[in-house]
Order: C-alpha cells, then structure tokens, then sequence
C-alpha cells in the first residue's frame, strides 16, 4: 500500500486511532501521538500486524521518544449509550484533547472524523501508512489488552484474557453459560439477546 501524503506539509501533526470497537465488552480505547522527528522509532506497524512481544516494547518506545501522547476512552455506559461508531469518535476526540503538545493537524485513522476543530483528514488503513497512527494503534491497544486481562480476573469465567471481548465461539458459549456481566455492552446484538433470554424466565 501507498504511504500516505497529507494536505499537512508542517512536523507538528498528530495520528489518532481507536481499538475495541467490535468487541462485546469493555471501553472502547483510543491514542493520539505526536511523534518527533528527531527520534525516529523504528519497526511501526499496524499494532495487529505485531507479536504481542513486539507491542509491548513499542508501547514502552512510543512513551519515551514521542512529543506527546495522551491514551483516552469511552466507557461501557458510554457505548451503551450514544453508539459504538460515537463512543470510538469521542474516545478519539478525547485522546487529542488531551495531548499536552497541541498538534496544528490531526491524521484520523479510518474514514471519519470527529466533530472538532482541528484541521484533519481521515486515512483509511492509516494504521498501516502513516507512522503517528501505527503509534496510537499500539498504545491503544496494548493499554485494551493490559486491562481485559485485568477484566479477567475480576469476571473469572468469559475468558477476557484469550478473546480480549471479542465475539469468539467461546466467549459467546459463555456468554449462555453465566449471563452477561457488568463488563458487558448490553446495545451489542449477542448481549442483548442474552438479557432478553433471561427476562423470560
């Protein structure tokens, strides 16, 4: 694929991505990162492209060398409540927000962009093309990762720490085995289905 050329011919830009927006449970996290130019990190990547091994050295990189960064999310009630495809766009937007080197551009991962006003553009695969957005995809989710194998143990029994939410054939077995928990998104389809299930007896 192409490497990406912006609109933006300046340094001080900022690459955003979300991670967890297909899974059953658990924030949707997001990351933005200004990277600096003087300390180039070799080997990003989209962050599912990488070993887990390999992310989580990045993850440790990506904190030393950027300018800035700022992991953000939107919570479970928040998905629940406003959607999966707004929830990811306000973890996004809070992630930018939070970033203490105000970047004069945003490169947006994907196809859309959320309400603010930052100059932006969205790039789709921009996790593969632009290094910024490599950047954010690892923080986010090795930050996602970190706290569904946390999940794990405070929900024994759904298997977070393997599928990480996902809709797997063994997070869904047990999802009809023990019921939703706290954890999960009670708007996404298979977890409604279950409330509904058990409303009925």
């Amino acid at each position: 694929m192409e490497p990406f050329v912006s609109v933006y011919t300046g340094h001080l830009f900022a690459g955003v991505d979300e991670v967890g927006r297909g899974p059953l449970a658990g924030d949707v996290v997001a990351a933005a990162v200004v990277l600096d130019t003087a300390q180039p990190i070799a080997g990003l990547a989209d962050s599912k492209k990488l070993t887990e091994k390999r992310r989580e050295v990045l993850f440790d990189e990506i904190k030393q060398r950027a300018l800035s960064y700022c992991i953000a999310r939107a919570t479970v009630a928040e998905i629940d409540d406003i959607n999966i495809l707004q929830a990811s766009l306000l973890a996004m937007s809070r992630a930018v927000n939070g970033l203490t080197v105000q970047p004069e551009h945003v490169l947006v991962d994907g196809n859309k962009i959320p309400r603010w006003s930052y100059p932006a553009e969205a790039v789709v695969k921009g996790d593969s093309r632009v290094p910024a957005i490599s950047a954010a995809s690892i923080l986010a989710k090795v930050t996602r990762d970190r706290e569904m194998v946390a999940m794990d143990a405070e929900y024994p029994g759904y298997g977070f720490a393997l599928h990480k939410g996902y809709p797997t054939k063994a997070h869904l077995l047990a999802l009809e085995q023990h019921g939703p928990c706290k954890a999960h998104r009670i708007s996404f389809g298979p977890v409604k289905r279950q409330l509904e299930q058990l409303e009925m007896f």
